[in-house]
């Protein structure tokens, strides 16, 4: 009798301290989250590694898990339109684009629009190392308050997760340092936070949102520039390998590389955002160096 009554003392004891539930739209911002919240509250993602939120639809289980979460993170209609009825007007909504004081990169109108209504907003703020030290600041905020009695290990988190950054963003300076003028083009207008960041030299892309096609122009364009610049790469995605990549360069001395702005092939876990930063810049370093 007494071994079950500490069982159902240990029960809901272990009930009334079950740790909050904090549900990211997407993988890249789900590692993020993962380093301010180990060992105090559950992280997951809501969509799969290989799924993209540039065309995605919700199911009925995705509503349920976004409606019990404790904290929603998204980064908002830009890049989530299927989310943005969802948790419009919900307390526990977290965007990213509404962080006050965020550095978000605006799109030039004319690579921005190209005839489709997608935002003018690069919503890809995960490979900026100045945006994602602002989220992390402000995501630490949002815990702290909902979650008082860990407030001081998101704190703890916070300050390792900066000396962390700052590590990785030496070490990938360094790595880049020697392909910087290096000319190349890249599948969609993804990477512009990283690449303003360590003065990296994109020549141009192929399409601002990866699920729209690329329009013939651009095409000719890219085609004659391989031809008649130097040109070191072109890289491709793997959530997206379409066949103008291979006929456009068809012909041409120019590399094809591969940039994964989705993290799809990092294994989750502590320091996994770190290795995805390190994976972006190993791809460029890689295919420019050639």
């Amino acid at each position: 009798m007494l071994k079950k009554i500490v069982f159902v003392v240990a029960a809901l004891l272990s009930m009334n301290v079950a740790a909050v539930q904090v549900v990211s739209s997407i993988k890249p911002i789900q590692l993020i989250v993962a380093e301010i919240t180990h060992g105090v509250a559950d992280s997951q993602a809501l969509l799969g590694a290989n799924a993209s939120p540039h065309d995605y639809a919700l199911k009925p289980s995705d509503v349920r898990t976004l409606d019990s979460a404790d904290l929603v993170v998204w980064f908002g209609h830009d890049l989530e339109p299927y989310i943005a009825s969802i948790m419009k007007g919900k307390s526990n909504s977290f965007e990213v684009s509404k962080i006050d004081g965020i550095e978000l990169r605006e799109y030039e109108d004319a690579q921005a629009h190209d005839g489709h209504d997608h935002g003018s907003t690069d919503a890809h703020f995960w490979l900026g190392i100045n945006p994602t030290r602002q989220f992390a600041e402000a995501l630490t905020q949002r815990l702290s308050e909902i979650d008082e009695d860990n407030a001081a290990q998101y704190v703890q988190n916070l300050q390792e997760f900066e000396i962390q950054l700052t590590k990785t963003e030496q070490a990938i300076a360094e790595e880049l340092s020697s392909v910087k003028g290096e000319g190349y083009y890249v599948f969609h207008d993804a990477y512009g936070y990283f690449e303003s960041h360590f003065g990296l030299n994109q020549l141009g892309h192929f399409t601002v949102s990866p699920e729209r096609k690329p329009g013939a122009r651009t095409l000719i364009t890219i085609r004659t520039a391989l031809k008649e610049q130097p040109v070191a790469c072109v890289f491709q995605e793997p959530q997206f390998t379409p066949a103008v990549i291979e006929s456009v360069t068809r012909g041409s001395d120019v590399e094809i590389g591969t940039l994964d702005p989705l993290a799809t092939t990092v294994e989750t876990g502590p320091g996994a955002y770190f290795v995805f930063l390190e994976q972006i810049s190993a791809s460029f370093a890689e295919c420019l160096s050639d």
